[in-house]
């Protein structure tokens, strides 16, 4: 619906490009996969099901590996349909300026591709500090606050009327650019538009670094819980 809205908006403009609100509602979509994933490894602590599911394989990381296996597979096909209906979302603007949509050239694959896959890194994200945390408030108020709410009050960090996004940025910018950009979001946002954004003073990850950025911020929650599931008993 966001989507549909941002091209409803800017259709009217002289330069409108379709294809430049497919990201529109990108930050919300954001919220749907971090919390399935951390309901996914939260679930059987909260209800109980985990005595039974130790008993049945000992072997408990097991366990989270098929929780894994499932949640990867459920998130790619909500974030298949999700690009899908972002795609869908743009066309009658686009057929109200008769312009064309053209998914298969420039960076549009790269962009719908990146799409799919920094959702889909979110749900794992948040399955593995799920999985880690084993409460269901605190492991959301630690997700969405990486993802949607510590990279708004970095930004509101900077001076008003400041540099962030052109040349000449101050050291202080400079620091915050790079901690957004090593966030999971900032780092899953350089797979749908590494070509088109960098922040100035932060690294230049590219697609493939800020794809291995988000893929650690899901790895290190899952060893800790791994761990956590050989050292401890669970109570």
């Amino acid at each position: 619906m966001l989507t549909y809205l941002s091209a409803q908006a800017s259709s009217g403009d002289p330069g409108y490009e379709p294809l430049g609100d497919l990201t529109a509602g990108l930050m919300l979509t954001q919220l749907g996969p971090l919390v399935l994933g951390v309901l996914a490894g939260t679930g059987e602590y909260s209800t109980g099901g985990f005595r039974s599911a130790f008993v049945a394989v000992p072997r408990r990381w097991l366990v989270l590996a098929a929780q894994v296996v499932a949640i990867t597979g459920f998130t790619l096909l909500v974030a298949v349909a999700s690009v899908v209906a972002a795609v869908l979302a743009i066309l009658p603007a686009a057929s109200s300026r008769e312009l064309p949509v053209h998914l298969a050239e420039g960076s549009t694959p790269h962009e719908l591709a990146g799409m799919v896959l920094f959702l889909t890194g979110l749900a794992l994200f948040g399955l593995a500090v799920g999985a880690l945390v084993r409460r269901v408030v605190p492991a959301l108020v630690t997700v969405i606050g990486l993802v949607l709410i510590l990279p708004v009050v970095l930004s509101l960090a900077v001076e008003p009327g400041g540099t962030m996004f052109v040349e000449g940025v101050t050291p202080q910018e400079t620091v915050v650019n790079t901690i957004m950009t090593l966030l999971p979001s900032g780092a899953g946002g350089l797979l749908v538009t590494s070509d088109a954004f960098r922040m100035p003073g932060a690294p230049d990850l590219g697609a493939v670094g800020g794809g291995l950025v988000l893929a650690a911020w899901a790895l290190v929650p899952f060893g800790a819980a791994v761990l956590r599931l050989r050292l401890k008993d669970v109570k």
